[in-house]
């Protein structure tokens, strides 16, 4: 192949990656609880800690349910490496221990993002993940803040 060519082909790679995760981030996560939920700001420590099943009960005593969507979901992915900072695998290991050693269980999974905001807005307690588009007046969306040392 010419030199030339090779940099075109180079360069047209280069565009196709830059726009494939451009789009990928139009599509932005909520965090979304049900309407009941008293929390509406929560750290990404506290989210971890959640999404993890090591935080197990809301402020005011009430159990937490956490919903989220199969492990290869994009959506889910992105979840876990955006909000929470750490990849699926990782989540799905931490998940694995705590089944296998008896200690807790795994979040509840569900198939679809519709399936996610109607478990949501219909479980006392619930806590999941939706795309911005997908938000809706059923559930509450809580706000991520940053905490300075």
């Amino acid at each position: 192949m010419r030199p030339w060519k090779c940099r075109i082909v180079i360069r047209f790679i280069f565009i196709v990656f830059i726009f494939f995760n451009v789009i990928q981030e139009v599509n932005a996560q909520e965090v979304v609880v049900n309407p009941d939920v008293p929390e509406t700001r929560l750290t990404r420590n506290t989210l971890r800690a959640i999404f993890s099943m090591r935080l197990r009960t809301w402020p005011d005593g009430s159990l937490i349910k956490v919903f989220v969507l199969s492990d290869n979901s994009p959506l889910h992915i992105q979840f876990s490496k955006k909000i929470l900072n750490i990849f699926p695998y990782q989540l799905r290991r931490t998940w694995d221990r705590l089944v296998y050693s008896g200690t807790g269980q795994a979040p509840i999974e569900v198939n679809s993002i519709k399936e996610m905001s109607n478990k949501v807005a219909s479980t006392p307690g619930a806590i999941g993940y939706l795309s911005s588009e997908n938000t809706n007046a059923q559930v509450r969306t809580v706000k991520i803040i940053q905490v300075k040392w």
